[in-house]
């Protein structure tokens, strides 16, 4: 027989326990709210009071609710107040022996059926079952923060957790609103396991100032419509809980050195930079607790239009979709274009493409038709390589195979006058490579456009060892007068988007391949976890399966980190023909198999 919850304990009253107090008393549960301090209690009274009025203040609560909710909520110091609770949810730091003597002595207050919960995200909660004398009564509720506004709730049995335990948790978070994922107990569950590997790697991304932090969160937040960068989230969730959950995922899940923290983030922490909570961590913030950033002196992001030259006439080598949208895009943003493609043929039926997505523009109240007319007009179509020769930028969008772009390049250098600007809209090629085929290479740089035709309007500048700044600082302001953001990184497999973007995939496709969750919920905690727009196998289908591979297999590589080893299931779907929806046959095919 189900177990009535009427009555909810919450221990610790940070911004995650007042959180989880506040979804509880929303949903019309009576709440003990328990602290070791009065003045712990007060703080965590005064959180929970500023949040209530903040949504009341927005509209997702009347004054009447509001006071309903406060009026559920009874605020105690020591756990002794939570004796009569049907569930205790324990939601203090993540330290492993402060957790177990707490569950040590939930043993000895809670009634005998109680449920007893903790709401780690990384820790082993077998570890903190064994702590009580009723293990099978011990489960993990990870509520994510902000948890009124988070959906998603991971449910970590153990293997002794009880079956009327979890089934009971289920209809609980049912009855809060929540969606949940059921799964067994593993370091990082899903979406920690998943996030913290892609934080970890960001982390070392700017300590090795391949990229500066401005630029690495732009890049995922415009490359991927992530709600916010890498860095600018490690601030937020705090670099000393950041660390403890990365140590602990290294020691309890395999000893992969993307869990290890890098060494950045354990010298901020003893340096006491932790964040937001201490007002400085990767970025500077206003004050201890504020969300504003101020300026420090540290950016490293790269200078503007400062020493660039200047850019009247755009050559675009290619005609496939990515000569066709960077086409558009040059000629609306008011340059002289010449297209050169392979052949009459193939130039007509760019023109075609550029012609329509124009036309839809004009459709959609982007543009007049005027405006529409004159992009055209400063379009000239060719088949004839030396036509590029006054032009004073030269983008290459060919074939990604590096004998056809090495070869272009060697034949732009003859073409085109001193002085030039030579591009390669390269996504996983070596730009040096590209350079190195030229007598100019201090005139090359990296053009890395994710999307050309996406509005999102992110532009990777790929500087190789040999690329000058003004060859840098003139592709940057081409990239500003196109209207996009450019974020300037070294010269690396994956550049900034791709090498943080596909470990992540990577990552996922081997938690499906050990049969830990199915790929509906690790999409679900990815969306609904953590804010992702799409789950990582929903974004797999649409990238296209052989994509992912190829990429995968270019940064494993580059640095030959077994961790960054293409995963075997995923090798396994291409070499069957499952490409994702370019095929009709992804992972959600697979799985119905």
């Amino acid at each position: 027989m189900a177990r009535e919850i009427r009555t909810v304990g919450v221990i610790g009253l940070g911004t995650m326990g007042a959180g989880i107090v506040e979804v509880f008393a929303r949903n019309g549960l009576d709440v003990v709210a328990v602290e070791v301090t009065d003045a712990a209690l007060e703080r965590g009274r005064a959180v929970l009071a500023g949040s209530t009025d903040r949504a009341v203040a927005k509209g997702k609560l009347s004054v009447h609710e509001r006071d309903a909710l406060l009026g559920r909520v009874t605020f105690a110091v020591g756990l002794p107040a939570l004796a009569d609770a049907d569930l205790i949810v324990e939601a203090v730091p993540e330290l492993l022996a402060l957790k177990r003597s707490i569950f040590a002595e939930l043993d000895r207050v809670a009634k005998p059926e109680a449920i007893l919960a903790t709401n780690t995200s990384s820790l082993s909660v077998t570890e903190v079952s064994v702590a009580t004398r009723r293990p099978h009564q011990v489960i993990g509720v990870h509520f994510f923060n902000p948890a009124p506004v988070m959906k998603l709730v991971e449910v970590i049995r153990t293997v002794v957790t009880a079956d009327d335990v979890v089934a009971d948790v289920e209809a609980l978070c049912a009855r809060l609103g929540k969606v949940d994922v059921t799964i067994n107990d593993r370091a990082g569950f899903i979406a920690n396991a998943l996030l913290f590997g892609y934080l970890n790697q960001a982390a070392a991304m700017y300590e090795a100032r391949y990229a500066s932090r401005e630029d690495i969160d732009a890049a995922m937040k415009l490359g991927c419509g992530l709600p916010m960068g890498p860095l600018q989230l490690l601030d937020l969730i705090g670099l000393d809980t950041a660390y403890e959950i990365l140590d602990t995922m290294y020691r309890r899940g395999g000893r992969d050195r993307r869990h290890a923290p890098v060494p950045l983030i354990r010298q901020m922490v003893t340096a006491g930079l932790l964040g937001r909570k201490s007002g400085r961590g990767f970025y500077t913030y206003a004050k201890p607790g504020s969300s504003q950033v101020v300026p420090d002196g540290l950016s490293g992001a790269a200078a503007g239009a400062e020493g660039a030259r200047p850019i009247a006439k755009v050559g675009v080598v290619g005609s496939g979709t990515m000569a066709a949208g960077i086409v558009e895009a040059v000629a609306r943003a008011g340059y002289e274009v010449v297209s050169v493609s392979r052949g009459a043929e193939r130039s007509q039926k760019l023109l075609g493409a550029v012609q329509a997505s124009l036309t839809e523009g004009v459709v959609r109240g982007r543009a007049t038709e005027a405006e529409r007319d004159a992009a055209l007009g400063r379009v000239t179509w060719s088949a004839v390589p030396e036509h590029l020769a006054d032009a004073d930028l030269v983008i290459e969008a060919v074939v990604e195979e590096l004998p056809v772009k090495r070869a272009l390049f060697a034949s732009l250098d003859e073409i085109c006058k001193p002085g030039v600007v030579l591009a390669t809209t390269t996504a996983s090629l070596p730009v040096i490579e590209c350079a190195m085929a030229t007598g100019r290479p201090a005139d090359v740089v990296g053009l890395h456009f994710p999307n050309p035709g996406s509005r999102m309007g992110l532009v990777e500048v790929v500087r190789t060892i040999r690329t000058s700044p003004e060859t840098v600082a003139t592709a940057r302001a081409v990239v500003a007068a196109l209207g996009r953001t450019g974020v300037t990184c070294a010269d690396r497999s994956g550049f900034v988007v791709n090498a943080l973007l596909f470990p992540y995939l990577n990552d996922a496709v081997k938690m499906l391949e050990a049969s830990y969750a199915t790929a509906d919920d690790i999409d679900n905690a990815m969306r609904l976890g953590c804010g992702y727009p799409m789950g990582p196998f929903d974004l797999l289908d649409s990238v296209g399966l052989d994509v992912a591979l190829a990429i995968q297999r270019a940064l494993y590589l580059d640095v030959r980190e077994p961790g960054l080893a293409p995963a075997p299931l995923l090798e396994q779907l291409v070499t069957a023909g499952y490409l994702g929806r370019k095929t009709g046959r992804g992972f959600r095919d697979h799985m119905r198999r």
